[in-house]
């Protein structure tokens, strides 16, 4: 009989918030392929040459900020998710990070000494891109291949409209909404556009037409703009939001190309300009608080919207450790079955399967 196992990933953070820290934590993340899609010379000499030396510092103090004696924020939170789901769940569960630690190799190897022979991975990116879920999935079942090759591989699809998912982020925010805030902007990481027209298997993206992502589309499985306008639509429905009380927006631009739009800097800006006086952020892209959420949007957020008139700025924390947020992860885990290949996995890897989010 097989023996289940379950592998949770989160993107990662530096080991610590000193620059050499940091900058290993960079020349990791960066010069993956799916982050940086550049030919690897190119790659390389962009990673090393031009962004380490001009970000190591200014990230680690940005690091800084936001570090707890506990640790980097992002990771304390996704083990306490962690230690939680290992008591509601019969199945061994194990934590990694895409880059950094715990590693993904780490985490695998417990689970082959325990046994595993089928692995449940639940990538913790609410929505499809490249750069996020499509890198942990496969990196993932690189290393099973590596260490197991016999063990089976199953991977949960983006929950970006599932129903408890949902839920759970609108519980999680009502509290903050309750102070009735003149506006909630949704503020999603950003991609550069190219990486969208990537992602799409039809080869018909027209990012000049925002109504496209309000229509069914085969490239919707894969279009990460498509699928973060379904979790504002299943958001709006069930906190019952009024219409022109929100606006979407999109964080973390990196370089001169252009990258998805608007952006959450200008946003909040325009939004503070416009007489808005309280806006409320939630930031859906993210289900653990990290850098992108508590230094940009909660600080450096913060500092543009009180410098143009605003006068009230709240962040909605992440889901984090969510009560409603760990059921659902169990009841991911609880509908372990075998659906088709996951959206761009390697057609060579055909003992993997995929489970589609509901």
């Amino acid at each position: 009989m097989s023996k289940r196992g379950v592998l949770l990933i989160n993107l990662g953070s530096p080991d610590s918030p000193a620059v050499a820290d940091v900058r290993r934590y960079l020349r990791e993340f960066l010069m993956d392929g799916r982050v940086i899609d550049s030919p690897w010379p190119v790659r390389f000499a962009l990673v090393n040459g031009l962004i380490i030396p001009r970000r190591a510092e200014q990230s680690a103090h940005a690091y800084r900020s936001i570090w707890t004696e506990a640790g980097s924020p992002l990771v304390v939170t996704s083990r306490n998710l962690w230690e939680a789901l290992r008591e509601r769940v019969a199945a061994p569960v194990e934590l990694a990070m895409r880059y950094r630690n715990p590693s993904i190799v780490e985490a695998i190897n417990n689970l082959v000494y325990e046994n595993v022979d089928e692995m449940l991975v639940i990538p913790l990116f609410p929505q499809y891109a490249m750069s996020s879920f499509e890198t942990a999935a496969e990196r993932a079942m690189e290393v099973a291949f590596e260490l197991a090759p016999q063990m089976k591989v199953k991977i949960v699809e983006p929950f970006y409209n599932r129903p408890d998912y949902i839920a759970a982020l609108v519980a999680s925010a009502k509290p903050y909404l309750a102070g009735r805030p003149d506006h909630l902007l949704f503020s999603f990481h950003g991609l550069p556009e190219r990486h969208l027209r990537k992602a799409d298997p039809t080869g018909q993206h027209d990012l000049s037409k925002t109504p496209c992502c309000d229509f069914t589309n085969p490239a919707h499985k894969t279009c990460y703009r498509a699928q973060c306008y379904e979790t504002v639509r299943a958001f709006v429905a069930e906190a019952g939001l009024s219409e022109g009380n929100y606006s979407v927006a999109f964080q973390s631009r990196l370089g001169r190309e252009p990258w998805m739009q608007p952006y959450t800097d200008v946003q909040i800006a325009a939004l503070a300009k416009s007489g808005v006086k309280h806006l409320a952020v939630i930031c859906p892209a993210f289900v653990s608080d990290c850098l992108e959420t508590l230094e940009e949007i909660g600080m450096r957020g913060r500092e543009i919207f009180l410098a143009n008139g605003g006068e009230n700025f709240t962040l909605i924390p992440c889901l984090n450790e969510n009560p409603l947020w760990i059921k659902a992860l169990e009841e991911m885990i609880t509908e372990f079955t075998g659906q088709p290949v996951s959206p761009r996995i390697p057609a060579s890897a055909r003992r993997i399967e995929s489970v589609p989010a509901r």
